[in-house]
């Protein structure tokens, strides 16, 4: 294993880091407790040192399941990380009965880095409005928790306005080479990092899809003569960075687990080679070519009159045509059509054009929008 450096303090984490939001799971969804504890005390055992679950993962189990895999004697060999849920505070006693909660669901007296889970304008607002953060330093004195840190899902700007606002020690954000320039991205990198402040890459493989690619896009990364499976590009990708702290891999099996670690031992920052960064420069060309709608989550079109997220219909849309995975795109709409209880997505569209008065790419989405509904509404 190789490790790398964590912003300003001396813990030196793995450069893979066990992401327990995808564990393995049985017949009827649940976690299969045997095989995900085997696996991640393999991870264990060959070096991987950080481990990062949530509250509300496999339906509030993870943090069940994650703290029997580090009985006895793994607690002691790994850094453990879990996140408080920002968006469900209702009080300001809430940050203390979920706190409290977790460390009895685990097994431990104390939890190495707690984040404040999927930070955005909205819930950044929250945050502030129950006092989380004071809760949370009462929490840090009390030696609850060992470092306060947040993960991201929102765009660049409210990022830059979070780590402005408050001295996090580490920030968790998505960036992969598709997301170079979605959410916190590149930009959001380069701030967090130039603060000192630990950064944490999650979604390296975009949930699985870059390990998915199409025909058309592996013969981009054949042409460079570099043999290595579609998921060591998406690692390696992030491991050049030395901006990066480590790399959280969701691991659903043993195999991913057992290729993982391969691909980390031969790890470093700088690591990429001209022809490799040129390989993935062709890859990310095609596939951003390749959208169907040239929409670039401008938000110029919100709000919509009807509350369709018109950037997010699109998005999975996009994904649909450049990834050629049917069932991943009806899945995601399945599921974003169940979260906003129907409310933004294609078919809550009246076609009432107000929309496209505002967009700058002149896109017709009065038109795209059913077209979205057809394909993806199954």
């Amino acid at each position: 294993m190789n490790y790398r450096t964590f912003g300003r303090s001396d813990f030196r984490p793995s450069a893979l880091g066990f992401g327990c939001m995808r564990l393995p799971v049985t017949s009827d969804s649940k976690i299969d407790r045997p095989e995900a504890i085997k696996m991640m005390r393999y991870a264990i055992d060959n070096g991987v040192n950080y481990f990062d679950t949530a509250y509300g993962y496999h339906g509030g189990q993870s943090e069940v399941v994650t703290g029997e895999a580090l009985l006895d004697g793994y607690r002691q060999k790994v850094k453990l990380a879990t996140k408080f849920p920002s968006w469900n505070v209702k009080s300001r006693d809430d940050f203390d009965r979920v706190l409290n909660d977790q460390l009895k669901k685990m097994q431990v007296d104390h939890i190495d880095y707690y984040l404040i889970h999927s930070l955005g304008d909205g819930s950044w607002k929250n945050v502030q409005k129950f006092d989380v953060l004071t809760q949370a330093e009462k929490a840090l004195k009390a030696g609850k928790i060992g470092h306060l840190g947040f993960s991201f899902h929102d765009d660049a700007p409210v990022f830059l306005k979070i780590i402005k606002e408050y001295k996090f020690e580490f920030c968790q954000i998505q960036i992969n080479y598709l997301d170079e320039n979605n959410q916190a991205g590149l930009a959001g990198l380069k701030a967090a990092a130039a603060k000192g402040m630990a950064v944490i890459a999650m979604e390296p493989l975009l949930g699985g899809k870059l390990a998915r690619l199409p025909g058309r896009v592996q013969t981009a990364f054949d042409a460079s003569g570099v043999k290595k499976s579609q998921a060591e590009w998406a690692l390696n990708y992030l491991w050049d960075m030395p901006e990066i702290s480590t790399v959280l891999s969701g691991m659903s099996t043993m195999r991913q687990v057992e290729d993982n670690l391969v691909y980390a031992g031969r790890s470093s920052a700088g690591m990429l080679t001209g022809i490799e960064k040129e390989a993935i420069k062709k890859v990310q060309k095609i596939m951003l070519e390749d959208k169907a709608v040239p929409c670039t989550s401008c938000k110029y079109c919100a709000p919509c009159p009807n509350g369709v997220d018109i950037p997010r219909n699109f998005e999975i849309y996009n994904d649909w045509r450049t990834f050629e995975n049917d069932k991943d795109a009806v899945d995601s709409y399945a599921w974003f059509k169940k979260q906003s209880k129907g409310k933004e997505t294609a078919d809550n569209c009246n076609g009432c054009r107000t929309c496209e008065e505002k967009c700058p790419q002149k896109i017709v989405i009065s038109e795209w929008m059913p077209k979205i509904k057809a394909a993806l509404d199954k």
